[in-house]
């Protein structure tokens, strides 16, 4: 690691015990080694991170246009506006099933070997026409 030698880490030792001095030492140390441990477990999470499966939610799309919000202009109290405001809202809900078409394509897909073969095959094609 680093290349350093019984020799090397010997003389890091003696320097840092001349500089510091003897009862800071093993205070240093100790922060050191609790850095080097966050450090480790946060680049652990960060790849963990990178390389789970991305989960995007799936969006249907209805067949019917959704209906524009009719503007409210009757004063009711507070209590009888929130519940005409959910009957406006499940009103113009689209019925969303499994047959309503197909599922829209996720946003952003990895990439794959083969789907980068076939992209330098078309670059190759475009360049060699």
């Amino acid at each position: 690691m680093f290349g350093i030698g019984v020799p090397e880490l010997i003389l890091i030792l003696i320097v840092g015990l001349v500089v510091f001095g003897p009862s800071k030492l093993p205070e240093i140390a100790r922060s050191v080694g609790k850095g080097v441990r966050e450090f480790k477990k946060a680049t652990n999470a960060f790849s963990q991170a990178l390389n789970a499966p991305m989960e995007t939610p799936v969006q249907q799309q209805s067949t019917q246009p959704a209906a524009p919000q009719p503007v409210q202009t009757q004063t009711a109290s507070p209590s009888h506006q929130s519940m005409e405001v959910s009957a406006q809202q499940a009103a113009t809900t689209p019925n969303i099933t499994p047959e309503a078409g197909p599922a829209p394509k996720p946003a952003y897909e990895a990439p794959t070997q083969e789907s980068v073969r076939q992209q330098i095959a078309e670059q190759a094609a475009k360049k060699n026409a």
